[in-house]
């Protein structure tokens, strides 16, 4: 089998509403030899992943997928099942698949959905080996192919602290993005309403606050001035000055880094000059500089405080062992290591104890050997600190918290100046004031891990991750910014544009994404084609964004996904033969369903504007959760009638002027000759483009007069809209500057070229050469139609050789069904190929006198512009 594409779909998309990995799988000779012609095939596969029985496949009931099995099933549909359950067994939990056929003999699109990207592709990968030695009978080791793949997880979780501030996210409908795949930054929300984390670090935690408490030093002196028990102790840049620290303070010593964390070159219950030499060359290899103060007996205590409120506390017991009389050290050591809870660094609830040279020191200390046979009962300590991170162990004591020890955290965390503080204390218990015991605080921790709250050895496990999310989004806040996002064949640019505009119009902060590029705030930020989920990202990241307003196309929907998991305006605006032929889209009806994807994505309680003059928009109204909303150009139509009569909301045109309906109500907004890409309701494409925006604002709550203002104010300028409709002087010629790239779109062009008065008509286009060869051709046809000279050029063959996408857009132009033109006569046009863009421009100009039209139908819109306004160019013309 061969693996031809591979890759994670990140939203809803063509195949699903959820993430899904998409493969296309080429099976080769397993065509011919289904899962029915091997009668061990069952046996085997349930022998090496018994839990297959539970998946329940078309048929619907447990063991539904093995019955598809026995009676035959392709190698395909096995894959996607053996690649959802590998993610099972490795602790994600995923259901979802299905594998289609296509249109090539032996290959197969498999779906299935995945929680990790990283896990999902491996998974797959994974699958397809497995799915070839079981169809082959070769052996599988399954405990070799479920470490690999747990050593993908564990390179791309997040940790313990970040997923549960994750998960409480999830819990309340806040959408989430990890920001870098390498670590815990993690974005919660959208745009103006995002917040940020690394790990248990936020965007809210205090940079002052953050150095106090990674300065022990600062640290004590702060809670000492404030009458806090602190351990007393000196900053030593050498061993004498830790010598003369300890003939001030006396043994028992802890020795620390100024700066650390997680234990690192910490040693506790130092006694004498030559423990004490090590613990400080240990700590110097941590920080220069180092702390020796008083060592404070008692149990180690963590204090959680998270917006000012302490929310769990746990008792912690450093890495050690219990002697049964039997067993050496070591021995005891490797039986505690084999506990399934501890695991390697933060991937199991304990993690496992490594003997270093601190724990030879404390082994040493309590005279013993790892060969010695520990006494029953005996505990033998082995880490100095009670961090997690060694080994240590944790007790909730959160509900035996006395109030004066709760209220002593919470004013730490005031004095500090941290949003979420972990405290250490060392204490005989919590549960009784500290004046009556000996106590202190050693140590304050900004960015405190999680795990020992959430999944404590001993005890009930904490929800403090929504304590960290309810400080960062107020009850009832999901963190999302409206997101607008806009489909179609024909018109979506436009449409994004003039959405955008009335928005930034009616005093709203606008990230948008279209195939000119991403602008933020009216500033353009990047150029190019941004159409889709990439671009999707880059808006929702911008801090400012109030409003996102996104060109989604077909191709980012197929490679991709949308990107986002809902939107709250869903824009369908046309659907006409464009791009058939790629990705498995081989008809308008398999378009329609690409393109409604958009509309499936629409939440709950969202709204869905649809074009009413096509039937297969009109269609999509079936996906739809939330309201429709109806555009048309016919003010008669009988399912809009329909719409209105039922309260829905319609936009139209009524005797010249853009209405809305809605019941009996009739409200007029804009007269089409006010709205300047109209060009005074010539260009009828722009009026339906000017009506989608109108409800897709309205959908979002702007009044009549910020849509009326914003439709007076949009212009069909290069500044506003650029390559769409741009009508400019140059040289004292009339120049048309448009994008149109397919048959529908030049038909609704030719429209508004037949009255624009000219004498003749003269074009410049071309067109990729990833169109089939009956669509490249029924292209030059309708460019012929619409000119009487035409200079057609190349510039993206996409796979085909060289002069062939022209050629075959030159032999339509040049056939029989080119010539005629409605209200023309008998013209003919004629055609030229020049291979260059920019000869075949200036041969146009060349030709061209004045009174006659130049229609440029372009790429590279802002290249172009740069070189007409070499030829005196002129202002945008406005009216006819």
């Amino acid at each position: 089998m061969n693996i031809l594409e591979h890759r994670a779909l990140r939203g809803p998309n063509y195949y699903s509403r959820y993430l899904a990995i998409f493969m296309r799988l080429d099976i080769g000779e397993l065509e011919q030899r289904p899962s029915d012609t091997m009668p061990d095939v069952v046996a085997r596969l349930t022998e090496q992943m018994p839990t297959l029985a539970e998946h329940r496949c078309s048929i619907g009931r447990r063991g539904g997928f093995l019955e598809r099995l026995a009676r035959g099933t392709w190698a395909g549909h096995v894959v996607e099942h053996v690649a959802i359950e590998l993610q099972n067994l490795i602790g994600f939990s995923v259901g979802y698949g299905k594998t289609l056929d296509t249109y090539e003999t032996g290959i197969y699109n498999v779906i299935y959905r995945y929680r990790d990207e990283a896990c999902g592709l491996a998974a797959g990968v994974e699958a397809v080996d497995f799915v070839e030695r079981l169809f082959d009978g070769r052996a599988i080791d399954m405990p070799m192919i479920i470490a690999r793949l747990k050593t993908v997880r564990d390179a791309h979780m997040l940790g313990p602290s970040t997923a549960s501030i994750v998960a409480a996210a999830s819990q309340r409908g806040i959408p989430w993005t990890r920001l870098s795949e390498d670590s815990s930054y993690v974005q919660l929300g959208h745009g103006h309403r995002q917040q940020r984390i690394q790990a248990t670090v936020t965007g809210r935690t205090g940079l002052l606050g953050y150095s106090i408490a990674d300065d022990k030093h600062w640290t004590k002196q702060l809670l000492d001035d404030a009458g806090i028990p602190v351990p007393r102790g000196w900053v030593c840049d050498s061993y004498e000055a830790a010598l003369e620290a300890a003939r001030n303070l006396g043994y028992p010593l802890a020795v620390k880094p100024l700066a650390g964390n997680h234990g690192r070159g910490v040693s506790t219950d130092i006694h004498d000059g030559h423990d004490l030499r090590e613990a400080f060359e240990t700590a110097a290899r941590q920080h220069p500089s180092v702390i020796v103060e008083q060592y404070i007996r008692g149990d180690d205590h963590r204090l959680l405080v998270i917006d000012g409120t302490l929310v769990a506390a746990a008792r912690r017991r450093p890495a050690h062992v219990v002697g049964d009389g039997v067993s050496t050290l070591q021995a005891l050591v490797e039986t505690e290591n084999r506990d399934p809870r501890r695991g390697l660094g933060h991937e199991n609830l304990l993690t496992r104890i490594e003997l270093d040279a601190q724990s030879q020191r404390l082994i040493e200390q309590q005279n013993l050997t790892p060969q010695s046979v520990v006494a029953s009962g005996e505990i033998v300590y082995l880490k100095a600190t009670a961090n997690l991170s060694t080994g240590g162990t944790a007790t909730d004591v959160t509900d035996e918290v006395h109030p004066g020890v709760r209220y002593l955290a919470e004013r730490i965390a005031r004095l500090v100046g941290l949003d979420i503080i972990g405290i250490d204390l060392v204490a005989e218990t919590l549960s009784r004031p500290l004046e009556e015991q000996a106590a202190a605080v050693v140590e304050v921790n900004a960015g405190p891990g999680f795990r020992m709250h959430l999944s404590p050895t001993h005890g009930e496990g904490r929800e403090v991750g929504r304590h960290v999310v309810d400080m960062l989004f107020a009850e009832g806040d999901d963190g999302r910014i409206p997101i607008v996002a806009v489909t179609g064949t024909n018109g979506k640019t436009t449409t994004v544009r003039l959405l955008a505009h009335l928005l930034r119009q009616a005093g709203r902060k606008v990230g948008m994404a279209c195939t000119g590029g991403i602008e933020i705030d009216n500033h353009v930020i990047l150029r190019g084609d941004y159409s889709g989920p990439q671009a999707a990202a880059i808006v929702l990241r911008e801090p400012t964004v109030e409003y996102a307003v996104l060109e989604v196309a077909r191709g980012g929907i197929m490679r991709r996904g949308l990107g986002f998991d809902a939107c709250d305006v869903g824009v369908l605006l046309n659907i006409a033969s464009d791009h058939l032929g790629e990705s498995d889209i081989h008809s308008l009806d398999d378009l329609a369903r690409c393109k409604t994807v958009v509309i499936d994505a629409v939440r709950e309680g969202g709204k869905a504007v649809l074009n009413a003059d096509d039937p297969r928009t009109l269609a999509a109204q079936e996906w739809v959760r939330g309201e429709s909303i109806f555009f048309t150009l016919d003010s008669d139509s009988r399912a809009v009638r329909r719409h209105v009569r039922e309260h829905g909301v319609a936009f139209t045109v009524v005797n010249g002027c853009i209405v809305m309906r809605q019941g009996h109500v009739e409200a007029e907004i804009v007269p089409v000759l006010d709205v300047p890409i109209a060009f005074e309701g010539h260009a009828r494409f722009n009026v339906a483009n000017a009506l989608a925006a109108a409800a897709a604002a309205h959908a979002l709550g702007l009044g009549i007069a910020d849509i009326q203002r914003g439709l007076r104010t949009f212009h069909p300028s290069h500044g506003q809209n650029p390559g769409r409709t741009n009508l400019i002087m140059a040289d004292g010629v009339q120049v048309l500057v448009d994008y149109g790239h397919n048959v529908a779109a030049l038909i609704a062009l030719d429209e508004l070229i037949c009255r624009l008065p000219a004498r003749r008509r003269i074009g410049v286009a071309s067109a990729p050469g990833n169109r089939r060869d009956e669509d490249l051709v029924a292209l030059g046809e309708q460019l012929a139609r619409m000119h009487d000279a035409l200079y057609i050029y190349e510039t993206d063959p996409r796979g085909r050789a060289a002069g062939e996408t022209a050629a075959l857009l030159g032999r339509g132009a040049e056939s029989p069904a080119a010539a005629g033109h409605a209200g023309r006569g008998d013209h003919v046009c004629r055609v030229a190929l020049i291979m260059d863009e920019n000869q075949a421009i200036d041969a146009a100009f060349a030709e061209a006198d004045q009174g006659d039209l130049l229609v440029l139908l372009i790429d590279d819109i802002d290249s172009v512009i740069a070189r007409l306004k070499g030829r005196r160019f002129g202002a945008v013309a406005e009216g006819l």
